[in-house]
């Protein structure tokens, strides 16, 4: 009786793993995607404000559909389970859709294929994330996290090592036929080796008396149903801890996006060695992703998120004072550390404002914040870029979003239940 009880206190690490299966190929797609697609476009259009334009569209699907198809996933009911259909169907489009990009002879069938491959992504983005809480009691969502985003991690590495190899050798399509395979491959180890249905009666007993309550209720795909039916405490922690997420992804998104331009400008390195900088930041994510996870379900997930906040913070400050590539790296291989703090723990803090039902909903919320700052911060820095005319200002910018951040989070009340 003893064994019996204390088996669901454990995070089933092997099974999470295969979870992530998923994860590490849809990140393995989009760090392919955004390092050769706008190659892909360079073919066929000059204007570089364009490819910008046009590899924003990523983005903005993913605020307008991935909300949607996490509600209707939530609703879903099938024999396979509710998110594993979206999987099935959307995941292998998107794959044999990826392999074609490269090939495309003219731009107006690539940017059919671009836009339907992005559309297709958005379709099973927010289930494919969804399934690790569906199956994951909620005291592990940050572990299990952590180990999630280790795979995609370590995703992004092999698409920048092995992907930059294999398109030296063999071409570009390669990579891409590279990307597509991963994907089907990941697609078949969901469907054979993580039974969500089974799963979810096993680890959710509490699930049919939760869909009984709400059977009276009507259902309906939009999203915003879900936010209504909060109560008021809730609901004020979850506009404060989505405000929370906007913000640190604003000051994310900007570094991302500038920091190689602002190495090459100010710290007079080459593209490539700009590039291997930011490496340093996201093989120390990488390394601190589970022991983050560790951490918040220790001290709690709000601690966790303040402190990597409040470390970011303090790490993007001295960069314009120091201007000296070996402190820098020093700084980036914290900031990563402080990055996994935040990272790992707020989707799980935002998923526990919900209730189980509803997982792919507030999934959806998620998403809908991060990537609104993914298309709105580029934008915002680089008008204070034009004002300033320096690129030194990115690291203003960045931790006056991530103060901005931790002054929502300093707001938000902790829910009577443990928070870990």
């Amino acid at each position: 009786m003893q064994t019996q009880s204390s088996a669901p206190e454990r995070l089933n690490y092997g099974k999470t793993f295969l979870i992530g299966t998923g994860f590490f190929a849809s990140s393995l797609l989009w760090s392919l995607y955004n390092s050769f697609v706008p190659l892909v476009l360079g073919d066929f259009i000059a204007s570089t404000a364009v490819i910008g334009m046009i590899m924003t569209i990523d983005n903005i699907f993913g605020v307008v559909f991935q909300p949607l198809f996490g509600s209707l996933s939530d609703n879903t009911r099938t024999r396979f389970g509710k998110r594993v259909p979206y999987i099935m169907v959307a995941a292998p489009l998107c794959a044999l859709l990826f392999m074609f990009i490269p090939s495309m002879k003219s731009l107006i069938p690539l940017m059919l294929l671009v836009i339907v491959f992005n559309f297709g992504m958005s379709v099973w983005r927010a289930p494919i994330v969804a399934l690790m809480p569906d199956l994951t009691p909620s005291r592990h969502w940050s572990k299990a996290n952590g180990v999630i985003n280790l795979m995609g991690g370590m995703a992004s590495i092999v698409a920048f090592l092995i992907g930059g190899k294999i398109a030296n050798s063999f071409g570009r399509q390669a990579t891409f036929i590279m990307g597509s395979t991963v994907m089907l491959i990941a697609v078949i180890v969901l469907f054979v080796f993580v039974k969500e249905k089974d799963n979810r009666i096993r680890n959710l007993r509490g699930e049919l008396q939760a869909r009984e309550k709400a059977a009276d209720k009507p259902k309906s795909a939009l999203s915003l149903n879900a936010f209504k039916a909060l109560p008021h405490e809730q609901k004020r922690n979850l506009l404060l801890i989505l405000l929370a997420i906007f913000f640190w992804f604003c000051g994310y998104n900007a570094v991302e996006t500038f920091f190689t331009t602002f190495a090459v400008q100010h710290l007079g390195v080459a593209e490539g060695s700009a590039a291997m900088l930011l490496a340093f930041f996201s093989v120390s994510f990488v390394a601190f992703a589970i022991p983050s996870g560790f951490i918040a379900t220790r001290i709690g997930r709000r601690r966790a998120i303040m402190i990597g906040l409040i470390g970011l913070t303090a790490v993007f400050i001295p960069i314009n004072l120091v201007m000296n590539i070996t402190a820098i790296r020093v700084l980036l291989l914290i900031g990563g550390f402080f990055w996994a703090m935040i990272n790992i723990n707020s989707l799980p803090m935002v998923l526990e404002i919900g209730q189980k039902d509803g997982l792919g909903t507030y999934t959806g919320y998620y998403y809908l914040f991060s990537f609104s700052a993914a298309i709105a911060s580029p934008i915002l820095f680089g008008l204070i870029r034009d004002l300033t005319d320096s690129f030194t200002s990115l690291f203003i910018y960045a931790p006056v979003a991530f103060a901005a951040a931790l002054v929502c989070i300093l707001l938000f009340r902790d829910p009577k239940k443990t928070e870990a």
